[in-house]
């Protein structure tokens, strides 16, 4: 969907603001009453000094007053106000205090890099507010305005611009909120551009989006890749008007050099290849509708893309750990990462598109592998579809036990299923140990209240799809086996021999990490790669539009750069 872009052209923003603050030291000076009195020239040196102490006494008390008065509606504001004693953060006349203030517009100004929107930290309004300002109250309240939007600014660098479990209710990831005295106290305790370059993550991840965002905002300002191809559908041989469009915009692109071909050759087929592999296409060369349709997205909705993931990485916050398992739900893929390098992947199976089965968003440490596990049936999956079957027919699901709170095997005939509702059924549903258990052979535990977990499964044939939305909410993997000799290597010195031997067994095995290993559930339709290509994916679950429409209503805008 098309939308339109605010045009930016690059030039001396930075030293605008830099003399507008600088110059506005003479006004709060005045403010201060520092420009003199001719009163004073007729007294006494000893009257002038006990007059100048007396109204600055005065002119202080009145400022303290103002700072407590407009601080008293934020408790954290007021915290820090009081245990400071009131005193000027901003609003000094000191090289350090103007240092602060240019420092503070600089960065609201700058918030557009991280796709923020400059004008939800009031820089205008403290703008007029510094020139206006004419008596000590009035700085009073500058000082908490100037505060506030140092506050708001950091938050929204540090842990990110909306909250989001009120975005999508399966984004259940924890965002870690820093203290608010605390980043007051740091401010203060730090150099101003030492502080305002710790707020933003500093991950590999986020610095390459950054770089995406700029590479995006130059090309839209510059009319994108050109015109749309005019076809459902392209193939090898194919010819005409439509594949002169789809070689124009590969060129465009990049996945394609210079050429004048009019056919749908060697060169367009490899490119077309590059493409889907970027995009998590079946990369056959064949220009399909899918394809097709990811060739004709517009520059814009890639941006949003980067945008959102901007977002989604600031409520990370962190490096991911030096070695960690990565499962980004958009690309259909499990991976262990060592030191931003993947060491192993393998095709992934998530929760379908159904609301009730979409696999949640967070974080946690794999602490054990469970081999020949056994499946106790998740309540929800009793409640929707087991307890149903079991009252048409008792002996239905005939591979599952029936057992008490206790653990022990009830026989069905001593059941009347029919008395019980979803909340009422007193019973768990189990599939003993087998190769042909809904788990398969092994499963990768991360204890979490969401009952999410990585495993095998006896059914293959989902993963030769190019979309695999279809599990109950665990992700299942094409290649377990291999993911449990790559975690197991550092602490096995003949991984597959240990792993096989408890396999042949057949018993029930939990075997611990020595070494914990975090894992994060995501969900990018943008995301980079160590050598800082990016890669594009399809909204699964539509939750990035979802979070892109919160950060339009909060007044982000995509940016037309040009210059």
């Amino acid at each position: 969907m098309f939308c339109a872009a605010k045009i930016f052209e690059t030039g001396p923003a930075k030293g605008v603001v830099v003399s507008m603050v600088l110059s506005l030291t003479v006004t709060l000076g005045t403010a201060f009453g520092q420009s003199g009195s001719a009163q004073a020239q007729t007294l006494t040196s000893e009257q002038s000094q006990s007059l100048s102490e007396a109204r600055d006494k005065t002119r202080v008390t009145a400022f303290k007053q103002a700072v407590a008065e407009a601080a008293s509606s934020d408790k954290d504001i007021a915290t820090f106000y009081r245990e400071a004693n009131y005193e000027a953060v901003w609003t000094g006349t000191s090289a350090a205090h103007t240092d602060r203030r240019r420092m503070l517009m600089q960065a609201i100004a700058d918030a557009g890099e991280h796709g923020l929107p400059p004008a939800r930290y009031g820089g205008d309004a403290l703008m007029v507010a510094m020139q206006s300002a004419t008596n000590p109250r009035d700085l009073g309240v500058l000082e908490v305005q100037m505060s506030r939007s140092l506050l708001r600014l950091a938050r929204d660098l540090q842990t990110g611009l909306v909250v989001p479990s009120e975005i999508d209710k399966s984004i259940v990831r924890k965002v870690a909120l820093r203290d608010r005295v605390e980043i007051m106290n740091s401010f203060v305790a730090t150099s101003p551009a030492a502080f305002f370059r710790s707020l933003a993550p500093s991950t590999s991840e986020y610095t390459r989006l950054m770089k995406e965002k700029i590479r995006l905002e130059r090309l839209l300002g510059q009319g994108g890749w050109g015109a749309n191809v005019p076809a459902n559908a392209l193939a090898p041989g194919d010819s005409g008007p439509a594949v002169v469009a789809l070689r124009n915009r590969l060129i465009s692109m990049g996945y394609l050099g210079r050429s004048a071909t009019q056919t749908y050759d060697a060169s367009i087929q490899t490119a077309v290849q590059l493409f889907q592999a970027d995009h998590g296409l079946t990369a056959d060369g064949v220009a399909g509708p899918s394809t097709m349709t990811e060739v004709n997205a517009p520059v814009e909705d890639r941006l949003k893309a980067v945008i959102v993931a901007m977002e989604r990485e600031r409520w990370l916050g962190e490096e991911r750990g030096k070695r960690h398992i990565l499962v980004n739900l958009t690309d259909f893929q499990s991976k262990i990462i060592d030191d931003d390098r993947v060491t192993f992947q393998t095709r992934s199976v998530i929760g379908a598109v159904d609301p009730a089965k979409r696999t949640p968003e967070f974080s946690d440490m794999m602490s054990y592998l469970e081999i020949n596990p056994d499946w106790t049936v998740p309540t929800g999956i009793i409640q929707r579809d087991y307890l149903p079957a079991l009252q048409r027919n008792p002996n239905a699901l005939a591979h599952l036990q029936v057992t008490d709170a206790r653990g022990r095997v009830v026989p069905r005939g001593a059941i009347d299923f029919s008395r019980y509702t979803a909340r009422t059924f007193p019973f768990n549903l189990r599939q003993p140990p087998s190769r042909s258990n809904a788990l398969g052979t092994v499963k990768f535990m991360f204890p979490n209240p969401y009952a999410i977990y990585l495993h095998d499964t006896p059914d293959k044939s989902l993963f030769s799809r190019e979309s695999r939305a279809y599990s109950n909410g665990c992700i299942r993997l094409n290649d377990p086996h291999d993911f449990a000799y790559a975690l197991l290597a550092r602490q096995e010195a003949d991984p597959k021999t240990f792993f096989n031997r408890i396999l042949d067994s057949g018993q029930q095995t939990r075997v611990n990490l020595t070494e914990p290993v975090p894992v994060h559930l995501i969900y990018r339709t943008a995301f980079t790669t160590a050598k800082g290509k990016t890669n594009y994916r399809r909204d699964v679950y539509g939750r990035d539009t979802k979070i892109w429409e919160a950060l339009e209503r909060a007044g982000v805008e995509l940016r037309a750069v040009q210059g």
